[in-house]
């Protein structure tokens, strides 16, 4: 069975956008960049809901892209990608597939192959939509030192109460904090 892993920053309030859908506020430090390039090394396979996959696709297969950060440029853009989304008529970027219906049953048939396991890469309405039905199997949250005071919360509109147990952190010289929860 494949491991359906999500991976989000957020804020200290707990926002995963600040306002007008702000993410300028990450930190993206040598050590998160790094962290992040071991990450795609494992060839599993990326989620997106559609506003961000439209995001990661409009950066990470640009020139600016392979100049400012090639390793996680590379990784990004070599990964069996999937974007879920009823409205996106075409996913253009190199290896994704586009998941228009039935997102629950494709990823419980995904989580039923033998796999390198998948991440669901921010996608807060995705996010929010697996964990309703209980089909993440872990949890990341980069916490970065920043309070914003609005913005779109995390699990936004989620309706039952989630029991997750910590089993590892990891703090990077940034400040940012990564806490790593399965659920309980």
């Amino acid at each position: 069975m494949s491991k359906l892993s999500s991976f989000t920053f957020i804020s200290l309030d707990g926002y995963y956008k600040g306002p007008n859908g702000d993410i300028g506020w990450h930190k993206h430090g040598v050590e998160e960049n790094e962290y992040a390039a071991e990450g795609l090394e494992s060839g599993g396979t990326l989620l997106f809901g559609r506003v961000t996959y439209e995001l990661m696709e409009s950066y990470w297969p640009t020139p600016l892209a392979l100049q400012n950060d090639p390793a996680v440029a590379e990784g990004m853009n070599q990964a069996k990608k999937i974007v879920f989304s009823g409205t996106l008529k075409k996913a253009k970027w190199s290896n994704t597939k586009l998941v228009k219906e039935n997102i629950f049953e494709e990823i419980k048939k995904m989580k039923e192959m033998p796999g390198k396991g998948m991440t669901l890469l921010g996608s807060g309405s995705i996010l929010t939509q697996f964990a309703e039905k209980g089909l993440i199997d872990e949890y990341q949250f980069m916490v970065n030192p920043v309070v914003l005071g609005s913005g779109t919360p995390i699990f936004k509109g989620i309706k039952r109460k989630l029991d997750l147990k910590l089993t590892d952190t990891r703090t990077f010289r940034s400040g940012v904090v990564l806490l790593t929860y399965r659920p309980g």
